[in-house]
């Protein structure tokens, strides 16, 4: 088949609509999850957690504070390694986590958790009886510590939490503020028959072209969800951008209908930043785990997305005590129109009524 030669902006195009980011904004939160087939459970509230806020910049004014949780609650939508999904696909999972590790490089993990079976066996009996619990609550009966780079070092108990949840053997069961609840899987994923591993593989990386709109058939790999999607979809160039490219036909189309969005600086369009670089040349990185005097654009600068471009950073703090949406700096690429500084504004304007706050800007 020959390859599509795509513009720049024909990709960047791609990519927004993939996303659900043009004027005509989808109106239902399942429709919204499934389409982006993952929203990351980022619990820091700068401003509101990242799930909430990408499903705001899609829904706008028809979400609203709570409606996730309801659908969390619900068992409609599942937290899986941090990752919100919708629940009918825990059953294009399941076969991963019976076969893990299935990666050469999960296998030093394996060989802990099983050098700690005892300690794994005393978590699911805790919580077999008393669950859900929080981690706090749970036995660390672990017999040979977790060693890192230094970052997880004495956290045996929370490493072996995250293994278990690779294995399909305990779920997140909800929060209790910050802190994360766990319970048997068997009790928090729906009861579905698991799709056998190289279909469960092909069908989600055929869903996670359609969110990207278009991606590299190889990637550097990353935690939790690929950013590459194999032979899915159809061979694409992008004109300035080298290599070759996988594109979701479905979105080659001429129509396009702008609008301003303001995103998390977790939301799909921009978290992998390799890509983000490729295809929009944006200048950006979270820079919260940075000292303060070392920071560009601020503690959780959201990026700016009007129409198909990547025109800027908002640095804002939510000051609930307060009661205002506290707009510290509006960071432009490149000087705006006031059409578009407008648009800009009635986005600031209505995550600011998401929130139940006034709006404080210079």
């Amino acid at each position: 088949m020959t390859p599509h030669h795509l513009t720049i902006q024909q990709a960047r195009r791609i990519a927004v609509r993939a996303q659900l980011l043009e004027a005509d904004r989808p109106t239902d939160l399942l429709q919204v999850v499934r389409r982006l087939t993952l929203l990351q459970a980022d619990a820091t509230v700068a401003v509101a957690p990242s799930a909430e806020l990408v499903l705001w910049s899609r829904l706008g004014a028809d979400h609203t504070r709570g409606d996730l949780d309801a659908a969390l609650a619900a068992g409609t939508v599942v937290e899986i390694q941090g990752m919100i999904r919708p629940a009918e696909d825990v059953a294009l999972l399941t076969a991963e986590m019976a076969a893990w590790p299935t990666q050469a490089w999960q296998v030093p993990a394996a060989e802990w958790v099983q050098a700690n079976d005892d300690a794994r066996r005393d978590v699911l009996a805790k919580l077999y009886d008393d669950g859900p619990l929080p981690a706090s609550e749970l036995p660390d009966t672990t017999v040979l510590p977790w060693q890192s780079g230094g970052w997880n070092n004495d956290r045996s108990l929370r490493m072996l939490l995250e293994r278990m949840v690779e294995r399909g053997e305990i779920a997140t069961a909800g929060r209790d503020g910050r802190e994360r609840l766990w319970d048997l899987a068997e009790r928090i994923y729906p009861e579905t028959p698991p799709v056998p591993l190289a279909e469960a593989r092909q069908i989600l990386a055929r869903r996670r072209l359609a969110a990207l709109g278009l991606a590299r058939a190889k990637a550097a790999k990353t935690p939790a969800e690929p950013n590459d999607v194999g032979p899915v979809g159809e061979v694409a160039t992008i004109e300035g951008v080298r290599g070759r490219w996988r594109v979701d036909p479905a979105y080659l189309l001429d129509d396009f209908t702008e609008r301003a969005a303001i995103l998390s600086p977790l939301d799909r369009l921009v978290f992998d930043r390799k890509r983000m670089v490729d295809l929009f040349d944006f200048d950006y990185q979270l820079e919260m785990y940075k000292p303060a005097a070392k920071r560009r654009w601020g503690y959780w600068a959201m990026p700016i997305l009007y129409g198909d471009q990547l025109v800027g950073k908002v640095d804002a703090t939510a000051q609930r005590d307060g009661g205002v949406l506290r707009i510290n700096a509006v960071h432009q690429e490149a000087p705006l129109d006031e059409e578009t500084r407008t648009m800009i504004n009635d986005e600031l304007v209505s995550l600011a009524d998401f929130l139940g706050l006034g709006l404080e800007q210079d």
